[in-house]
């Protein structure tokens, strides 16, 4: 029988990431499952070969962090009050970040916001929540704006 015990909630702290939140913490309270919620920042390692000396941009990233990191304190206590929950800033590429996690700490869910990019959009930048769909090795729950909004 399939029971959650972890669920990896992945959040890109966009105005939709609240609601996104609401469902994994429902999710954790219904199984009693830990809840671990990620956010990733890019890493920038694509511009080390545009002559910006690498010193900045790793001054740069780690400005990122410093400042998510801050943000993921302030959301957790806004959004999961009461609740043991854990808060994890990593840099990288989105979806391999989220899977390499969520394999890492054995998640049996990952519960995650997807913004409906179609077209040219979706071209230009993929789709995390597709990439993670398709290669997690545990059930995802993606939750997209419109239902959220609804």
């Amino acid at each position: 029988m399939f029971s959650v015990k972890k669920i990896l909630c992945a959040l890109d702290f966009s105005e939709t990431s609240p609601a996104v939140a609401s469902y994994a913490l429902g999710l954790a309270k219904c199984t009693g499952a830990q809840l671990l919620v990620l956010y990733v920042a890019p890493s920038l390692n694509q511009y080390v070969g545009f002559h910006v000396p690498p010193t900045s941009i790793e001054n740069f990233v780690g400005e990122i962090v410093s400042g998510a990191e801050k943000t993921m304190e302030t959301f957790l206590q806004e959004n999961f009050p009461g609740t043991a929950v854990s808060g994890k800033v990593a840099t990288g590429y989105a979806a391999e970040e989220i899977l390499t996690l969520a394999e890492k700490e054995g998640a049996d869910m990952i519960v995650m916001g997807t913004h409906g990019r179609t077209g040219i959009d979706r071209i230009l930048f993929g789709s995390v929540a597709e990439k993670v769909v398709k290669s997690a090795k545990c059930p995802v729950l993606t939750i997209r704006p419109e239902e959220i909004a609804e």
